[in-house]
């Protein structure tokens, strides 16, 4: 039985908090975004990315979700720092205070993370914050997203300004619910190394993580 927990007005639209047994599902204007039954290539996401860097990573992470991403972060040796944009508050509440707290074990309350309320796009636009890893889980990949704004995160233009927030060596990380050749190809033409990951679901097409290089 699924039980609405949450029907508010969201930035993007309606959003709402849905529980079904243990799990928990957050649905944009009836589109699906995420849930917690499995997380695998959202930890995967920021983990991969941590491993290609040095040191301790000073790594943003675009899109809160529930949680699953900001944990892999929090307990990968190699992440000092986490500052997490997510344009949502309801989200942030979920995540802070609410229901979802119990997903991550109180991420948010580890001293290492800032949260920042923006929508990402905007905020890159104005920042001059440099990572030596961006992590990016805002849509359903560069040909579902969840607005039309964020379209340009991932074209040409979008993949010059990422760039600009990393660190000499940094990586960029994409996750997406769906393979896109012509996102590769792009990567390809401003990154120096391109991975594109792989990883099976339970059911449809396996989720694609991309790691891009300067």
């Amino acid at each position: 039985m699924t039980e609405v927990l949450e029907d508010v007005d969201g930035v993007c639209g309606r959003l709402l908090l849905r529980r079904e047994g243990d799990d928990f599902e957050v649905i944009a204007n009836g589109v699906f975004l995420m849930d917690t039954r499995n997380g695998e290539s959202e930890r995967l996401l920021v983990s991969v990315a941590a491993d290609m860097v040095p040191g301790k990573a000073r790594m943003l992470i675009g899109g809160l979700g529930v949680g699953y991403s900001l944990r892999a972060a929090l307990d990968h040796p190699g992440v000092g720092e986490v500052v997490v944009v997510e344009r949502e508050p309801s989200v942030i509440a979920w995540n802070r205070n609410g229901p979802l707290r119990d997903v991550h074990g109180d991420a948010l309350a580890d001293e290492r993370v800032t949260v920042v309320e923006a929508d990402l796009v905007e905020w890159l636009a104005q920042t001059e914050e440099r990572f030596d890893a961006l992590c990016l889980d805002i849509d359903n990949g560069p040909l579902w997203t969840v607005t039309n704004g964020n379209a340009s995160l991932y074209g040409p233009a979008g993949l010059v300004r990422l760039a600009t927030r990393l660190r000499p060596g940094g990586v960029l990380a994409v996750w997406s619910a769906e393979a896109s050749p012509a996102f590769t190809r792009r990567l390809k033409a401003r990154f120096n190394e391109v991975r594109v990951l792989e990883v099976p679901v339970p059911q449809g097409e396996p989720d694609v993580v991309w790691l891009a290089r300067l």
